[in-house]
């Protein structure tokens, strides 16, 4: 066996130089295992830090019932407007959009033909009034004639026919004169309705027609407006139950109050109420059309919008699931946050009114 030098190359003895390279490797060991390294920030005397964990506290209160049912928005008064006689559009008295009272002119339609025409019958009817006046003259003097035998009964009789016949022509005449009165009158289009009218079908010179299929224009009143909404016929029948009972909340007429969800999912301002007009049921599907009348004054809603009206019922006592964040110093805690007692975390949407009337409290 060769034997083990007893110096190393750099003139040290063996059992020193491994007694040197062990002391430097347990000096790094013990540094790397420092506890004041592996202790957490902030956490003083070695202590784990409190870990925050969520919590919930069951708190009774009270909670508005709803029922929620959808429609669409309808307008309180519809007008379209037609034309009534038969002419070329003169003007356009009015502003796309814009909100008209009613009797406002609208369009003119030329007048001359019918100026022309009302000239014709006021002149006829002067003509069967001058006719009537000589009959009546004629049978007045053949009346006294008559009496003291100087002209024959059939005489008589011919001219008070004349004059009966005389007296009608007179009366045709002036109803010629109303009716053409009318159309003249006519030719100034007006509102049927006070409102908002919308864009203009026809222009100035264009031909229109007495009563044609296409409207000139539509006018829409929109304050108030209306809510239409569809339900079963079983549901009508709740609702009518519950209004009866005093389940739903009614105003000092005694219709149900109602609010309304607008398409983004506000909250429209104004509330309405729920009217019970249209009851006849659709033999196909089974279903009543509901409607609701609600305030409309800034114009916010517009014909066929899709909303959803809440008809609001009784508040009744429930208790509710509210969280909050809280901390916990002990670890039994921070490993198990919640309590045994709960099997499952509530939802936050049991903190919401129920969406059907009938839902009872705890």
């Amino acid at each position: 066996m060769p034997k083990l030098p007893s110096r190393s190359l750099l003139g040290m003895p063996a059992f020193t130089l491994l007694t040197l390279v062990v002391a430097v490797i347990a000096a790094f060991t013990l540094s790397a295992c420092s506890p004041a390294e592996s202790q957490p920030a902030g956490a003083p005397g070695g202590a784990p830090q409190a870990a925050k964990v969520g919590v919930v506290t069951l708190q009774p209160q009270r909670v508005e019932l709803t029922a929620e049912l959808a429609g669409r928005t309808v307008a309180f008064q519809n007008a379209e407007v037609r034309p009534q006689v038969t002419g070329i559009v003169k003007t356009r008295a009015f502003t796309e959009g814009s909100d008209v009272g009613a009797g406002q002119l609208l369009y003119q339609i030329d007048p001359a033909s019918y100026q022309a025409a009302l000239d014709s019958a006021k002149a006829t009817l002067a003509k069967t009034e001058a006719n009537a006046t000589t009959a009546r003259l004629k049978a007045a003097r053949y009346d006294e004639l008559a009496g003291i035998d100087a002209v024959s009964k059939q005489l008589r009789d011919d001219t008070q026919a004349a004059l009966k016949q005389a007296q009608a022509d007179v009366a045709a005449a002036t109803a010629a004169v109303r009716t053409a009165q009318i159309d003249l009158d006519r030719t100034r289009v007006t509102a049927p309705i006070a409102g908002r009218i919308g864009r203009s079908a026809v222009t100035p010179g264009a031909l229109v027609t007495a009563n044609q299929a296409g409207a000139m224009a539509t006018l829409q009143q929109l304050d108030p407006i209306y809510v239409d909404v569809t339900q079963t016929s079983a549901e009508l029948l709740r609702l009518q139950r519950q209004l009866a009972d005093g389940t739903l909340q009614r105003d000092a007429a005694g219709h149900a109050r109602v609010k309304l969800l607008l398409e983004d999912g506000s909250t429209y301002a104004l509330e309405g109420r729920l009217q019970f007009s249209e009851l006849q049921v659709d033999p196909a599907s089974g279903s009543v059309t509901l409607r609701a009348q609600f305030p409309n004054p800034k114009r916010q809603l517009l014909p066929g919008m899709y909303v959803r009206a809440q008809v609001r019922a009784a508040c009744r006592p429930r208790r509710c699931w509210r969280r909050r964040r809280q901390s916990r110093e002990t670890r039994e805690e921070t490993r198990r946050p919640w309590s045994s007692a709960r099997t499952a975390r509530p939802s936050p949407a049991s903190c919401r009114p129920a969406r059907s009337s009938t839902a009872s409290g705890w």
